[in-house]
């Protein structure tokens, strides 16, 4: 185990590996925990990671958040294909599994914590261990299965029933579930708070027995990596300050569709942004 920077209690912990992206183009950082990281600083929180990680690749922005990282001999590692039919991830390589132990005693009393599996690195019982706090997952690393080959397709998620009836929200894309509607309807009956983001077409928010849906302003879209990590980020943060999802799912739109309009990290919302956001739900 390293530690980056010195250890303070933090308001919003995110448990999930910082991932080693290689594109055609070049290599990149990436996973949950980086976009949703920055993301959750830019709102004023006090942010920890716990990951595990090789430290193949430089941290950039993500050296003014504290780390606790589990070294690895490898990073885990997307190959990303564009293509006609959408994107294509396979997995080359998979860092260690994360769970409770290795969270240090004042992570612990997080207000906000974001389980954010990429590669089905974060143990499910770690939702057994947040009494306290607004417990939020990305269950997209859950929802994953790969074959010999590293070919990612969509898994079956078992322990599903398990971890969202414990949970105080969860943020899902459509593609995570491929558009399977009746997975998404028997998601968000075992969940006191759903959200279904659908790319330009906004998010709906399961709450209740209700649903609404939150459309996106239009924008010149220059790249939607991390998009739906800082929607994430922005709506747990919003749900715990205000115990009102359908607030929570305005304000994380209108960032999310910011987002977009830039590329890489340059993504992640400016202080005058959020204030902008906040106004507009208002």
């Amino acid at each position: 185990m390293f530690q980056l920077t010195p250890l303070e209690p933090v308001d919003y912990l995110i448990v999930g590996h910082i991932s080693h992206d290689r594109l055609l183009e070049g290599s990149r950082l990436g996973g949950t925990v980086a976009y949703a990281g920055l993301t959750a600083e830019a709102l004023g929180l006090r942010v920890g990671v716990v990951t595990s990680w090789a430290a193949d690749l430089p941290l950039g922005p993500l050296s003014s958040i504290p780390i606790i990282s589990y070294p690895s001999d490898f990073s885990t590692t997307f190959e990303i294909r564009e293509t006609n039919n959408g994107r294509k991830l396979k997995i080359l390589h998979v860092a260690h599994k994360l769970d409770y132990f290795q969270i240090p005693e004042p992570w612990r009393r997080a207000s906000v914590v974001h389980l954010a599996p990429i590669a089905q690195e974060v143990e499910p019982s770690l939702v057994r261990n947040f009494t306290s706090a607004l417990v939020g997952v990305t269950p997209q690393g859950w929802l994953r299965a790969w074959g010999g080959d590293g070919g990612v397709y969509l898994g079956e998620w078992p322990e599903a029933p398990f971890v969202l009836q414990r949970i105080g929200a969860a943020v899902i894309s459509v593609e995570d579930v491929g558009g399977d509607e009746n997975r998404i309807e028997e998601m968000a009956a075992h969940c006191r708070v759903l959200a279904v983001t659908e790319a330009g077409d906004g998010v709906r928010v399961y709450w209740n027995g209700d649903v609404r849906r939150f459309r996106p302003p239009m924008v010149n879209v220059v790249d939607t990596t991390g998009a739906g990590d800082i929607f994430a980020a922005a709506f747990f943060a919003r749900l715990y300050m205000t115990r009102d999802p359908w607030e929570a799912g305005r304000f994380a739109t209108q960032l999310a569709t910011i987002s977009v309009t830039r590329a890489g990290f340059t993504s992640i919302p400016s202080p005058e942004e959020i204030k902008a956001c906040l106004q507009e739900v208002y």
